[in-house]
């Protein structure tokens, strides 16, 4: 078997159920990843099943100039989930492109270039992204990027002060960081971020591809932060599977949003999709069962693993578990000797990300796989 860019792993998965996938040899594993948090309902959901197969049989795609009903319900259910007055959605097809979206409409609707991200930050990997991503290893074969990029550091309210000014089209930060480590950002932090954004008439963009959907025990993480950003980027969990982004918008970013599209931007199947996952989310109160299920993990992890790790962090369902040695060793073992499928986080991070439907009782298979390999 021959590939492009992705490095394969050693397990061929076939089948999923619920928080359990399955190798061609019928293996069962516990995924405690969910293809990085693409899956909160789990693994093949009746509700999102049901209205893929329906919608399918009747219309798969017509481009978006075109009036659709599925797609008009999910923008109006998105709307109705955004916190504050933002109330106008642009759909796409992944994270990346709702981030690039959301810098495009900050530079048009302020009038400026100049964008303010935070150090260890992850945004996407194309172009306009990228460049307001961290890590050297994913932006440097490809530059020059896009320029007017200025980080700052995460969690210091007073960089932030300083950093913002009247030339600022947006300033772009994760609520919870995913790939930097999964590092939580203080409200102090947050709140001084839109006061500085308000004041210089700059854009605040909450980058909650990874956070949303129910992923930190709310909704939205910005609402456990009390703070409403001008625009909120979403993808991942969005279509419990299938690809799909959004850019949320307050009505003055989309007044002013320049001339912007996607061939595929909300077609009839995958809005299909995401109207059945978000519908559900919200009405079966699923981020409040990721709050209790994520707390009992966090404190059977931290009773059971002791003096073992240096840190156990994160919000509701979306944990970081940092190590002594390096978390890929920690992450094969896992998987081949426990049968529990996980993910990096940077060298020192275990990170879990599961279905927002775990039960404690598979919660307790991850302390005790955890307990034994780290332990």
């Amino acid at each position: 078997m021959s590939g492009f860019i992705f490095s394969e792993k050693p397990i061929e998965l076939v089948e999923g159920d619920g928080s359990y996938v399955y190798d061609d040899n019928g293996t069962e594993y516990l995924d405690m990843g969910a293809s990085y948090a693409c899956v909160p309902l789990g693994h093949g959901h009746d509700a999102v099943q049901s209205a893929v197969a329906d919608q399918l049989s009747r219309l798969t795609y017509v481009q978006a100039s075109y009036p659709v009903e599925i797609r008009t319900k999910l923008y109006e259910r998105l709307a109705e989930t955004a916190p504050g007055d933002i109330g106008k959605v642009w759909l796409c097809n992944s994270g990346t492109e709702a981030n690039e979206a959301a810098l495009k409409f900050a530079r048009s609707a302020t009038g400026n270039s100049k964008i303010i991200a935070t150090m260890q930050g992850f945004h996407g990997r194309t172009m306009g992204s990228l460049a307001t991503t961290w890590k050297d290893k994913y932006k440097k074969p490809y530059e020059p990027l896009i320029g007017d990029v200025e980080f700052v550091p995460y969690n210091d309210p007073e960089a932030m002060r300083e950093a913002v000014d009247d030339e600022t089209a947006a300033v772009i930060v994760e609520p919870v960081q995913g790939e930097g480590g999964i590092n939580p950002a203080s409200k102090e932090f947050l709140q001084t971020t839109r006061v500085e954004t308000a004041t210089s008439g700059a854009a605040l963009i909450f980058d909650e591809v990874q956070t949303g959907m129910g992923r930190t025990g709310t909704l939205w993480a910005s609402e456990g932060a009390d703070v409403v950003p001008d625009m909120i980027t979403s993808a991942k969990g969005l279509g419990n599977g299938l690809p799909i982004g959004a850019t949320l918008c307050r009505d003055w970013i989309a007044e002013s949003y320049g001339s912007h599209a996607s061939t595929f931007s909300g077609g009839p199947v995958i809005s299909a999709a995401s109207h059945a996952t978000v519908s559900t989310i919200v009405d079966e109160e699923i981020p409040a069962h990721a709050a209790e299920v994520g707390d009992y993990l966090k404190q059977e992890l931290e009773a059971e693993l002791g003096d073992a790790t240096r840190e156990i962090r994160g919000e509701g369902l979306m944990i970081g578990i940092e190590v002594k040695r390096g978390a890929n060793r920690i992450l094969r073992d896992l998987a081949i000797d426990h049968q529990l499928l996980a993910l990096p986080a940077g060298r020192t991070v275990v990170r879990l990300l599961p279905p927002l439907t775990i039960t404690k009782s598979e919660a307790d298979e991850v302390v005790d796989a955890l307990a034994e390999v780290i332990g």
